[in-house]
């Protein structure tokens, strides 16, 4: 639909600025809401928050958000090393022969 275009090119012109205040050193290089993404409910619920920019900057990066938020269940697990190598968890083919 064209709200949801609408809310992908917002969600892309936010993350180009949030790009350019890092290029620019307005945000840390290491400790930035990109680099730290995805931010679960229990991240953003902690006691401890030890990162410069806040809460309600991780958690809703964009307004709309506020009202259609998906809470992942886990940060990052293993970076890209999960989707650069599939693991396959299926029996094998001797288990499907007659």
């Amino acid at each position: 639909s064209k709200a949801e275009l609408d809310r992908f090119c917002d969600a892309l012109i936010a993350i180009h600025s949030e790009l350019m205040a890092i290029e620019s050193g307005k945000m840390d290089k290491q400790n930035n809401p990109l680099k730290n993404a995805p931010h679960t409910a229990d991240m953003i619920a902690a006691e401890n928050w030890n990162h410069p920019y806040s809460r309600e900057q991780a958690a809703f990066p964009a307004p709309w958000l506020k009202e259609h938020k998906f809470w992942p269940a886990v940060g990052r697990i293993d970076n890209v090393y999960g989707d650069r190598n599939p693991v396959c968890t299926c029996a094998g083919m001797e288990a499907y022969s007659s």
